[in-house]
This record gives C-alpha cells, structure tokens and sequence, in this order.
C-alpha cells in the first residue's frame, strides 16, 4: 500500500513539472504538447515508472535512460546482475518500445563496498534534514559505490540538501572520494 501511495505521489509530481530535457530517467511535461511530444512524455512516464517498481532496486543503484524515439538506452550502476536483467525485460514489454539498448554497469561484489555503502546510507540518512528522504520506497537519493569511491546520484530539493549530502558523504573515513552528481529538482511553477 505504500508503494502504490509513494507511486501515485511520484506521477501527481511528474505531471506537474514543466517542459525540460530528461535527465536521470526524470520525466517533465511539455507546456504545448503536440501529440509526438505527448506521446513520447508519456512513455518516458511509462519507462520511469517501470524501473521504479524493478524488484531489488534500492538506494544503491542507480539506473537512468535516454529515450530517442521509440529507442531506449539505459544506463548507470546496480549491485546485482538480475537487476540489470530485470531492467531490459521490464522496458521491453512497455507498449511503444522497439529497441533496448542495455549499458547498465553491473558493480563488483565487495564486502569493504558493501560496508561503505552502509556508513555513507547511515552519514546521509541519519541526519535530521536529510531523513525526510529516505521515507520514499526508492528514495531519491542514491548512494553507488565502486571500489571505495563514492558517487551521490539522483535529486534533492535544495542546493543546501545537495551540499550537506555530499558533505555527510565525505564524513565518511572508508570512502576513497566522494562525487556529488545530486540534481536541485525544479520548483513547481517556477518562473522560466
């Protein structure tokens, strides 16, 4: 039941945002939709929306795509190779997709990266500014680690939520580096 609250919550979000290029899998509606433009915002809704409800996605992994067409690209990190499966299969059965492009990098099983990736969820999520993010089933932002090197990929809501995450990052003693890629997710109705 949350889930389904979580994702309706997401496509209330998604619809109210305006025209911008998709960026990390995110979804921006037009301002004059022509029925192309439409018809391609709503499959990039679709694909989102997809990849948000894979079995096992988490907090560390990152998956994002490109749409061209009626051709997807998909990209980013996972922990698990099923995902990764998981993730072409689950694209492909969306009506409207013809051609799957598979570039998700599968990460190396590693106990010190799992173990670092536990420290920098616990530096993240474990300070009260930031805590009103991991509430979400897939919480926006998301903690990849690659060989003691961390990278922070998704979006918050602030320049200062980006900034103290990436700080509470490289708190962390075990990480080797830290990369901040957060996006500041547009206000409603901002002016453009």
């Amino acid at each position: 039941m949350l889930r389904l609250s979580v994702c309706l919550a997401l496509l209330a979000g998604v619809c109210a945002l305006r025209a911008r290029p998709i960026v990390a899998g995110q979804v921006h509606a037009p301002k004059d939709p022509k029925p192309e433009a439409k018809a391609a915002t709503n499959l990039a809704r679709e694909i989102h929306h997809q990849l948000l409800l894979l079995p096992y996605y988490s907090v560390f992994d990152s998956i994002s795509f490109a749409l061209n067409g009626n051709k997807v690209t998909l990209t980013g990190q996972v922990v698990r190779p099923t995902l990764r499966a998981n993730a072409e299969a689950a694209i492909k059965t969306i009506e409207g997709v013809e051609t799957v492009v598979n570039q998700i990098e599968v990460l190396p099983a590693s106990p010190s990266d799992d173990e670092l990736r536990r420290a920098v969820y616990r530096a993240i999520f474990e300070d009260p500014t930031l805590a009103a993010y991991a509430v979400q089933a897939v919480p926006p932002i998301h903690i990849v680690v690659k060989n003691g090197n961390v990278s922070l990929e998704g979006w918050v809501n602030s320049a200062a939520d980006k900034n103290l995450a990436g700080s509470r990052a490289n708190a962390v003693a075990e990480a080797l580096s830290v990369k901040n890629n957060l996006v500041v997710q547009p206000k409603a109705g901002a002016a453009e």
